[in-house]
């Protein structure tokens, strides 16, 4: 920020008005770390909402909020009398598809084509001896005739007993195959009058009771796990560019007065909100707090860069980001560096014996 030269005068007029109550401080040699400002909620791991795919009254609940759930674990069921009828419908025509399947209708072809084939193998034996009698002038050329007749008689019916056979064989499998689908289908869609938990976790806020309407759009649940917890935060697209994978967060929580917890950034979502303008930044905890909640809020500080010597002094002693006000009241330029919330570094500007003066707030 530049500063006219009136508006310097000014604020050195008043520095000198109140020289003998001003603090005073010098340069000090210390670790100094830069972060990034975010804030943000605390979630459970795999945390959820349940949604259901259908509509429904609720029959009956089997949990309550703080409940602990096992995957598939049910949460509550609909009233699905439709549903049930048509599952039981398809279960007794699956039922009567496998008796037909394994019934007399099929078993009395085979019968009839194997007699056929039995049959047709005789007939062609009788023509090849009927036609050695007659290469040896036994027999009358009717009687050959009459056998080569019989022949394609019981090829014939053979061949037309086996294809009906094997059409009635193929639509005995296709309806058997189908009434399972439509079973498997009945099935699934009562199955989906049943909400089930998608995890091992804790029911957290069950909002829907016995008697209450749930459509697709109704939220019911929200389940997530019960031990593990992340921090949920907010970061502005101005810092996303500084935040990386690993890098060190100090958590600070209304919950937990006075106490610093460390985490890593372990996700970044790479969309920006359109109406927040932020990006969603995923911490997870190094020693997690003993009771945590979710939506418990926090507060972040996302340490992008660190140094172990760096010449610091107090952000209060800075006057508009670039200068300081020195013993003998004149006012002198500096270049910082590194920042945090109580201390800047100077880089250049000022040594470590010099004394500045705090400018009257």
């Amino acid at each position: 920020m530049i500063y006219k030269p009136i508006c310097i005068l000014g604020l050195f007029l008043v520095f000198c008005s109140c020289a003998e109550k001003m603090e005073r401080t010098s340069p000090v040699i210390k670790p100094i770390s830069e972060s990034v400002y975010a804030s943000g909620i605390i979630k459970s791991v795999g945390q959820y909402q349940v949604f259901s795919t259908v509509s429904g009254l609720v029959q009956d609940t089997y949990v309550q909020d703080g409940d602990t759930v096992v995957k598939d674990g049910l949460i509550l069921k609909l009233s699905a009398q439709t549903a049930e009828l048509n599952k039981q419908s398809a279960s007794l025509d699956r039922q009567y598809n496998i008796e037909k399947a394994m019934g007399e209708s099929l078993r009395d072809l085979e019968i009839q084509t194997e007699l056929a084939k039995s049959k047709m193998e005789n007939d062609a034996l009788l023509l090849e001896r009927q036609k050695d009698m007659w290469k040896n002038s036994v027999g009358s050329l009717n009687d050959l005739e009459q056998r080569e007749l019989n022949s394609k008689n019981s090829i014939t019916t053979y061949n037309s007993l086996l294809l009906r056979y094997n059409d009635l064989k193929k639509q005995l499998k296709y309806n058997l195959d189908r009434s399972l689908k439509n079973l498997e289908i009945t099935r699934a869609v009562a199955n989906d009058y049943l909400i089930k938990s998608k995890i091992n976790g804790r029911v957290y806020d069950l909002l829907k009771e016995p008697g209450e309407l749930v459509t697709p759009q109704t939220l019911i649940a929200i389940i997530g796990d019960a031990h593990s917890f992340f921090a949920e935060l907010q970061v502005d697209e101005n810092d996303i560019t500084s935040i990386k994978i690993g890098q060190e967060v100090l958590i600070t929580m209304d919950s937990y007065k006075g106490h610093v917890f460390k985490a890593t950034v372990s996700k970044i979502n790479p969309l920006m909100s359109e109406t927040s303008r932020s990006f969603t930044v995923e911490a997870r905890f190094v020693l997690q707090p003993a009771v945590l909640y979710p939506n418990l809020t926090v507060e972040a500080n996302i340490v992008i860069q660190n140094k172990k010597k760096a010449l610091t002094i107090p952000r209060d002693f800075l006057i508009g980001d670039k200068y300081v006000l020195m013993q003998n009241h004149k006012m002198k330029e500096v270049v910082c560096g590194l920042k945090d919330f109580q201390e800047v570094e100077v880089l250049s500007g000022l040594k470590a014996d010099d004394v500045i003066l705090k400018p009257a707030e």
